[in-house]
């Protein structure tokens, strides 16, 4: 016999998320499979800070700025077994992690259980789930802690995305300023946030000066001919525009259509988006400068075809 609960829409039915969970590790793993645990160019230095942590290589196989992201090389090495497959296995949790909390920041933004749903299947199916969440990077790791800084502080829970703009950090420096745009608009006191804020940056200073010892310093420096020559790499502006697609163009029919509870990611997706720029200005980007975006404009592209709010 049929309860209430089956009867009613489809979009009103609660969300399983045992079941969800299951779902999208299968996905992400369907996804992730073919290039598991692959190493060339970044991937290899993050292996490489693995394989310090582990004993295995020395501090002259570190190159900057990679060992400063040291958190989930660090958590790779710490897990038994092989360490590539740790590693792979650590990302493939990530994005499974991910596309759950996506789905459950939409839900608290108000959005009924199909769109909620929806936004965990826009983080995992995409062009980035199947090019670069197999190697072994730290983006994952990184749009798993900005995708919990998202649900916090859609869930007003100041201090739980303080903790994430923390593991934030750990993950990726550029992080740091998830704190403070939580400090800047005022979802926590001026006084916690600036304790956070020396936290994160006592941390980046360790990293620097103590953690690993004799660690090179680097800058990253604007130049002309690196935009210049960005501009004329064909498969770079690929990656780029196949990681927008349909992301992008969702976010920005969105952008007005977004229940009020999501204006606040507003200046948090422009001020996220100010270090995928100035790297544009001074390396070689592709599309993983767009995939780190992926927490502020899913919520966004769910909303671009809202029908109703619950």
């Amino acid at each position: 016999m049929k309860t209430l609960r089956d009867c009613a829409p489809l979009g009103q039915q609660p969300i399983r998320w045992p079941v969800l969970f299951f779902l999208f590790a299968l996905l992400a793993l369907a996804l992730m499979g073919w290039r598991w645990g692959g190493t060339v160019e970044d991937s290899q230095a993050y292996f490489d800070t693995a394989r310090y942590f582990r004993g295995e290589a020395g501090a002259g196989a570190l190159r900057a700025p990679f060992p400063y992201r040291t958190l989930v090389p660090a958590m790779a090495a710490i897990l038994p077994g092989d360490l590539r497959q740790a590693f792979a296995a650590l990302n493939w949790m990530f994005m499974t992690a991910s596309a759950c909390l996506m789905t459950a920041a939409a839900r608290r933004a108000g959005l009924d259980s199909q769109r909620a749903t929806g936004a965990g299947v826009l983080m995992l199916v995409a062009l980035p789930t199947f090019w670069y969440a197999p190697y072994l990077l730290v983006d994952p790791g990184s749009i798993c802690a900005r995708s919990a800084f998202v649900l916090a502080v859609l869930a007003g829970q100041p201090w739980l995305a303080a903790l994430a703009g923390l593991a934030g950090t750990a993950v990726r420096e550029e992080n740091i300023l998830l704190l403070v745009w939580l400090l800047a608009a005022r979802r926590i006191s001026l006084g916690s946030g600036l304790a956070v804020l020396a936290a994160a940056g006592a941390w980046l200073v360790a990293v620097r000066f103590w953690l690993i010892p004799g660690l090179p310093a680097y800058a990253w420096q604007p130049s002309w001919w690196t935009v210049k020559h960005a501009l004329h790499d064909l498969r770079s502006l690929a990656s780029i525009a196949g990681s927008a697609l349909p992301i992008v163009p969702l976010a920005v029919m969105g952008w007005r259509r977004a229940p009020a509870s999501l204006k606040p990611l507003r200046s948090l997706l422009l001020l996220m988006a100010l270090p995928p720029l100035y790297a544009a200005l001074c390396v070689r980007v592709e599309g993983r400068i767009v995939w780190e975006l992926y927490p502020f404009l899913i919520p966004f592209a769910v909303a671009s075809g809202r029908e109703r709010a619950i």
